[in-house]
């Protein structure tokens, strides 16, 4: 292999998404786990917090999100319920679609695996 090739190469990464999970939080813990061209991978830790009233989330980028333990709720702008979400569930959300989290378990961590698409450095 010459060294041009070798330049090429990329690192290999890996992680465990539900181990040194911490129980309690008083804030939301956000974790980026791997950062590739305009992709962002990030895992976070919620523990009963909410999104405050009268905020909302609207970002630039597109963003989907799935919840490996725990529980959830995201209320999308204009949609009359919002989303539950339980292991296994993912929701997509497109570039600048006003959300905000209703509901995370109290009695145990919620964990969520977020990527995040066309984000900016």
């Amino acid at each position: 292999m010459g060294q041009d090739e070798n330049a090429e190469r990329r690192l290999v990464a890996h992680g465990a998404l539900l181990r040194d999970v911490p129980k309690g939080l008083d804030a939301e813990r956000f974790e980026t786990l791997l950062r590739t061209g305009v992709v962002r991978f990030e895992r976070i830790i919620s523990n009963g917090q909410t999104t405050p009233t009268g905020e909302w989330y609207d970002q630039a980028w597109d963003e989907w999100v799935t919840v490996l333990s725990g529980a959830a709720a995201l209320l999308v702008e204009g949609e009359p319920e919002p989303h539950r979400l339980e292991p296994g569930d993912w929701l997509f959300l497109p570039a600048h679609v006003r959300h905000r989290v209703t509901y995370t378990a109290v009695d145990e961590p919620t964990v969520w695996l977020a990527v995040h698409i066309g984000e900016p450095d």
